[in-house]
């Protein structure tokens, strides 16, 4: 999940300049998605989550860790793109239900990501018929859930420590 986990804070990091949306409103007259989505945080996210997870391969092969999932180009892809998606999809939503910028949303908030990406992954390995890979890494179906156990779990309290961390440093408005 690292090329996952990491496009977040990238974006936060990287980000600013113009907005995903272009400031546009949707038909209920709120912003589609707002300005803390913009092109060179999203951009700049996917990329940098690409690199975590090229630096992943190398290190899963040089070490030979097989006990780790072995990632590919195609799933790391997936993964740092989907996470940025999945924010976006919550933040359009977010939206939709009068929240603002930076209020508090805490299932959505913290699982956006995991979704996001889990998503991506799956269609693009269904869509390029590499669907096998989830066999090849998860041995068994106690694995497949001791993982997904696993990132229900770190998943809130990495997105807790990074926003906490992005607040301190004065990247973002809420340490939420």
């Amino acid at each position: 999940m690292i090329p996952a986990y990491i496009p977040n804070p990238a974006a936060a990091l990287l980000g600013g300049g113009t907005p995903v949306d272009f400031g546009r409103c949707a038909k209920d007259g709120r912003r589609i998605l707002g300005d803390g989505k913009t092109w060179r945080g999203l951009i700049g996210g996917i990329i940098v989550g690409i690199i975590f997870g090229l630096i992943q391969i190398f290190l899963v092969d040089y070490f030979q860790l097989d006990f780790l999932p072995k990632q590919t180009i195609i799933t790391v892809c997936a993964l740092a793109t989907g996470a940025l998606l999945g924010d976006m999809v919550k933040s359009y939503f977010k939206r939709r239900l009068g929240k603002d910028r930076g209020a508090k949303w805490p299932i959505a908030d913290m699982y956006d990501m995991v979704i996001g990406s889990l998503v991506l992954m799956t269609l693009t390995l269904l869509v390029t018929g590499n669907i096998g890979w989830f066999a090849e890494n998860f041995h068994s179906v106690g694995f497949l859930i001791a993982t997904f156990i696993a990132i229900l779990i770190l998943s809130p309290l990495l997105h807790r420590g990074t926003n906490i961390i992005g607040y301190l440093l004065g990247l973002k408005d809420v340490p939420w």
